[in-house]
């Protein structure tokens, strides 16, 4: 298509005809039927600052995004076919037009030409309401749908076309399709019978869900493991939490990042409280090592408290490559846009929530007892009375029962296309300007 003009690259009878393809599931409401088609043409083309600022509906509509139903589960492969049925029908009835804003920052407010190409690529995928109409104005009915369309690829719902939302926004129909199909596979290599209780990591959606009965007990930002050093895929048990953890440096981390800096500042080890201990357990002291050698055969174990890698909590599952999900310090790390940033392991945002879910079915662990041991400092290991399933997955595209699909960044590049890895791992997004 050409990149000058989106609308034109996109005929009125095309635009008709994939609209009306997508039907139900394309909308998680009513059917997107030829009538709902006639007034989406034949609205009122905005244009007029009157009513159209309902910036609760819009915040509503992005919120509508978040669900209790698991990714997996009894219903995923089903939900899984109704997406790709979905895109197979818009990828017939020719895609979405390519949005191109030029030099001009899309955002509420904003009356250009370029919003027309805007609403049709939204309405394609049910994200604007057929009310909107396909006028030039950036209403509030254009800027809940880009934050719908924002929730559902996992990017922040600002209502602002950036850089990432933009190339998510233009990503093919049919590269979509695939997608959801490379996906689908892998959801059926799950049982539907996942456990009564457990907890799935999805890695490129960055987040934790904790399911109970059928449903998501609890949900967590996360951030797993870069490109360089990918979180593995794993099906395993949750047997033990620690509190207060006692961290030990793995071998990598020793080579590739403590060693450099203990050359830069031969102070790191006692700054972080990071001690040097022998095979039989013995502390060894940091200026016996030659730092501009090889990494000693040493264990580099950091003490429980403030400055700790895991903070208050370490939640262990049997797997051979040393992997756990964790507390940090730094907290900042959960506000990022996207969170491919440890060496593997997982950190886990309100890890505590998290812990006491774990711990709920174990005696004489509840909230309170949990919050004054992490007070106390000191390490205290906890084995789980019924150990709990736990499944880190590469789920990219999934659909939801009610006719959401959701995509995510392939950060490890394993869905086949280039165009599905954004590159959304360089940075927080940038307006387009």
């Amino acid at each position: 298509m050409s990149k000058k003009n989106g609308i034109e690259a996109l005929s009125r009878r095309a635009f008709l005809a994939s609209a009306a393809t997508v039907g139900a599931s394309a909308i998680a409401a009513p059917a997107f039927a030829q009538s709902a088609l006639d007034t989406l043409i034949n609205a009122p083309r905005r244009g007029n600052w009157d009513d159209q600022f309902d910036a609760k509906a819009a915040s509503r509509t992005a919120t509508a995004m978040v669900s209790n139903t698991p990714i997996l589960g009894p219903q995923s492969v089903a939900s899984a076919q109704q997406a790709i049925m979905q895109y197979q029908q818009i990828a017939a009835a020719g895609g979405w037009p390519e949005v191109n804003p030029g030099d001009q920052r899309l955002q509420l407010g904003v009356s250009s030409p370029a919003v027309q190409a805007l609403r049709q690529r939204l309405a394609i995928t049910g994200d604007l309401p057929r009310e909107a109409g396909l006028s030039n104005a950036f209403d509030s009915y254009v800027d809940g749908a880009v934050k719908r369309f924002q929730a559902r690829h996992g990017l922040p719902a600002d209502g602002v076309l950036g850089e990432f939302t933009l190339k998510a926004m233009n990503i093919p129909a049919d590269v979509r399709l695939q997608q959801l199909n490379t996906n689908i596979v892998r959801l059926q290599t799950f049982p539907e019978d996942l456990g009564r209780r457990h907890l799935m990591v999805n890695i490129p959606a960055a987040y934790v869900e904790a399911v109970e009965d059928g449903s998501v007990a609890t949900r967590h930002t996360a951030v797993v493991g870069r490109l360089s050093r990918p979180t593995h895929l794993v099906n395993s048990k949750i047997y033990e939490v620690i509190l207060n953890p006692y961290w030990t440096a793995p071998r990598s981390i020793v080579e590739k990042d403590i060693m450099p800096l203990m050359r830069k500042d031969p102070t790191y080890l006692e700054k972080n409280a990071i001690r040097l201990l022998d095979g039989k357990g013995n502390e060894v002291a940091p200026e016996t090592i030659d730092w501009n050698g090889e990494a000693p055969n040493l264990m580099f174990r950091q003490d429980p408290g403030k400055t700790n890698a895991m903070a208050s909590t370490k939640i262990n599952f049997y797997n051979k490559n040393g992997e756990y999900m964790h507390d940090t310090p730094q907290q900042g790390l959960f506000n990022k846009l996207m969170r491919f940033e440890s060496s593997g392991c997982v950190r886990v945002q309100n890890v505590r929530d998290l812990s006491n879910w774990l711990l709920r079915e174990t005696p004489g662990w509840n909230r309170q007892q949990m919050e004054q041991v992490i007070a106390t400092g000191v390490n205290t290991p906890v084995k789980l009375a019924t150990e709990v399933p736990v499944y880190f997955v590469y789920i990219s595209a999934w659909g939801m029962p009610d006719g959401i699909v959701q995509f995510r960044d392939d950060i490890y590049q394993m869905d086949g296309n280039a165009e599905l890895a954004l590159d959304t791992t360089a940075g927080m997004e940038q307006p387009v300007q």
